[in-house]
C-alpha cells in the first residue's frame, strides 16, 4: 500500500456541470439493465465502468465521469431493482457480480477500468478477485467490505428490519410516510458531509432519483433483499471458507486506488484503510471532511487521483514493454 499520487489540478478539463448521462434500456438475460453512457472527449480513450451503492443509481457518477472522458469511454450501470433497472432474481454480492460480469461480456468492452463506491465497491472487488481478466485497474469509493461493528454506520438502524419477516412491507410504509423532498434531504444529510459542495442541479437530480423510487412498487423490497445480502457476507468473511471478500480482495491483481472518506457516516471509516492493506497493488487517499459519496462530494480530488493511478499503470507498462 502506498499513497495515491494526484494528477495536476490545472490539467483536468475545467469545471462545469454536466447533464446526467444519456441513458438506454438494455434487455440482458430476459430483464431491463439501465446504462448510461459518457462518451469519451478524445482518441485512444480507454473502457470504464462505473457501479452505483446500495440505494444510489448510475446518476451518481456524473460529474466524476465527465472529469474523466478525455481518458476513458465510461458506462454505468444500474443494478437490478434500483434506478431505472428491472428487479432481479437475487439481491447477494456475488449475483450483482455475476450481473457486472455479464454486462461485460455483453458489451465486448473488456478490460474495463471499474469503478466502484459502497456496495459497488463490494461488487468490484469480487470481480476483480474472480476474473482478473475483465479488470484493467481498479477504483473503491467508500467500499463495502466487511466489519462488524454496526455502530459505526447509520445502516445499523436496519438491522431489526432483517429480522422482521417480510420487512420490505415496514420499509415500503416508512417511505410512503416520508415527503419525497424530506428523503432526499435525509439521503444527502447520511452520504455527504458538507452539503454546500452539492449543487442545485444535482440536489434536484436526488429528488428526481426519490420520485423513481417512490413509484417503483419493487423498491423497498430491493432495499431491504441487498441490505440483508449484504449483512450476510459481512458475517460469511470471518467464517471459514470460499466466499469471504476479504480473501477475495487478496486475490485481487489489478492496480486499485482506495478512496474513503473520514466523515464517512455509513462505512466503518477503518475499511478503506484495511482494504488497501489487503490488496497487493494498492494506492490510498483519506479525505478528511468528506462523507460516503466522495465521487460526488469532492469529484475534482477523485478524479486527480484516478489519472494519478492511470498514468503509474500506463507507465509501468511503457517500463515492461521497454524491458521486453
Amino acid at each position: 500500500m502506498r499513497r495515491a499520487t494526484l494528477w495536476p489540478d490545472h490539467l483536468l478539463p475545467d469545471d462545469r456541470v454536466p447533464p446526467p448521462w444519456p441513458g438506454r434500456e438494455v434487455r440482458l438475460d430476459g430483464r431491463v439493465t439501465y446504462v448510461r453512457d459518457t462518451p469519451a472527449t478524445a482518441a485512444g480513450a480507454e473502457p470504464a465502468l462505473y457501479v452505483h451503492g446500495l440505494g444510489g443509481s448510475s446518476q451518481n457518477w456524473t460529474d466524476l465521469a465527465g472529469l474523466l472522458a478525455d481518458r476513458l469511454d465510461g458506462q454505468a450501470i444500474d443494478l437490478p431493482g434500483f434506478g431505472r433497472s428491472e428487479p432481479g432474481p437475487s439481491y447477494t454480492i456475488p449475483a450483482f457480480a455475476d450481473l457486472v460480469v455479464r454486462w461485460i461480456e455483453h458489451s465486448g468492452r473488456g478490460p474495463v477500468h471499474l469503478f466502484g463506491n459502497s456496495l459497488g465497491g463490494a461488487v468490484a472487488v469480487q470481480v476483480a478477485g474472480l476474473r482478473p481478466d475483465l479488470v484493467r485497474t481498479l477504483t473503491l469509493i467508500s467500499p463495502a467490505l466487511p466489519f462488524l461493528d454496526f455502530r459505526r454506520s447509520l445502516q445499523g438502524r436496519m438491522l431489526p428490519v432483517l429480522a422482521i419477516p417480510r420487512g420490505e412491507r415496514l420499509v415500503a410504509r416508512h417511505l410512503t410516510q416520508l415527503a419525497p423532498e424530506v428523503m432526499a434531504q435525509q439521503v444527502l444529510e447520511a452520504c455527504v458531509a458538507d452539503l454546500s459542495r452539492i449543487c442545485e442541479q444535482r440536489r434536484a437530480e436526488a429528488l428526481e432519483e426519490i420520485r423513481v423510487r417512490y413509484e417503483a412498487e419493487h423498491y423497498a423490497a430491493a432495499y431491504v433483499r441487498t441490505f440483508r445480502g449484504l449483512v450476510s457476507s459481512f458475517l460469511r468473511a470471518y467464517l471459514p471458507g470460499p466466499g469471504s471478500l476479504w480473501r477475495l480482495a487478496e486475490a485481487v491483481r489489478a492496480p486499485t486506488l482506495v478512496v474513503g472518506g473520514l466523515q464517512d457516516r455509513l462505512v466503518d471509516v477503518r475499511v478503506a484503510p484495511q482494504t488497501a492493506r489487503v490488496i497487493p497493488d494498492s494506492r490510498l487517499m483519506m479525505l478528511e471532511g468528506v462523507g460516503h459519496v466522495a465521487q460526488l462530494e469532492v469529484p475534482r480530488l477523485v478524479a486527480r487521483a484516478v489519472v494519478g493511478l492511470l498514468a503509474e499503470t500506463e507507465d509501468a507498462a511503457e517500463r515492461s514493454d521497454l524491458a521486453g
